[in-house]
Order: structure tokens, then C-alpha cells, then sequence
């Protein structure tokens, strides 16, 4: 699979290994803003103003990663063989994004194809297959 279909696409499959790559992804990116963020506080002369501009950058950063990361967790819903509007159970106060989280992070995908295409592994093996050739 390649960059533009696994950030952009919501159909097909994903394993584990891409849903935590944006899981390490985001912590990095947004620990880094984060702690930007902190640092020109702290160092500024007003530090209100300073913080504003990193609260800026943070929801810039946000909004440019929201359609990978549903897109990535709508292919780990359709590995586990449930539609994609399962993301909404994030939305669940507590307990929903520690389901999420347990379906996308540690569920193996069904083996084979399910009604989403073929597994994950297969679809990264045909897509060697097809740039070798």
C-alpha cells in the first residue's frame, strides 16, 4: 500500500504496525508542540501572547492530522471485519477510546479476506509483487 492510500484512502485493510506508527507519530508531533509550547511560555516576555501562537501551531497540526488518523483507524476497524463507523466510539466518554485502542492496538485482524479486502499482509506483499514486476 502506498503513502497516499494508506493516509487518505478509507478503503481496505491495515495491520497493528500502521495503526501504532500514527499512535508514536502523534505523541511525537504533538509532545514536541507541547513542549515548544511550553518552552516559549516560559521564556517570553508575555507569555499569553507566546502561548497563543503555539496553541495556533497545535490546532494547525491537528487539523492536518485528522483525515490520516481516521483513515488508518477506519482500515484497522475493516482488518478486525467492522465497519468504519466504529471510530465513533471514541466519542464515548471513558471507555471508548480505551475500546478503540484495544480493537486497533492489540486485535489481530481476520485472517484472509474478509468483506473488506484482502489481509493486510497480503496487500503488502501484491503491492511488492507489482512494483518488482
Amino acid at each position: 500500500m502506498n503513502w497516499k492510500n494508506l493516509l487518505f484512502s478509507f478503503e481496505g485493510r491495515v495491520g497493528r504496525g500502521a495503526y501504532w506508527g500514527l499512535v508514536v507519530a502523534s505523541l511525537v508531533l504533538f509532545g514536541v508542540l507541547g513542549g515548544a509550547s511550553v518552552m516559549s511560555m516560559l521564556n517570553a516576555t508575555d507569555p499569553a501572547a507566546a502561548g497563543g501562537g503555539m496553541s495556533m501551531a497545535m490546532m494547525v497540526a491537528g487539523l492536518l492530522f485528522l483525515w490520516p488518523a481516521l483513515a488508518i483507524q477506519a482500515k484497522r476497524w475493516h482488518d478486525v471485519d467492522k465497519s468504519a463507523w466504529w471510530i465513533l466510539i471514541n466519542l464515548v466518554p471513558a471507555v471508548g477510546g480505551l475500546i478503540a485502542l484495544v480493537f486497533n492496538g492489540f486485535i489481530a485482524g481476520t485472517p484472509g479476506t474478509n468483506r473488506f479486502g484482502p489481509a493486510a499482509a497480503s496487500q503488502a506483499r501484491a503491492g511488492q509483487a507489482t512494483a518488482g514486476a
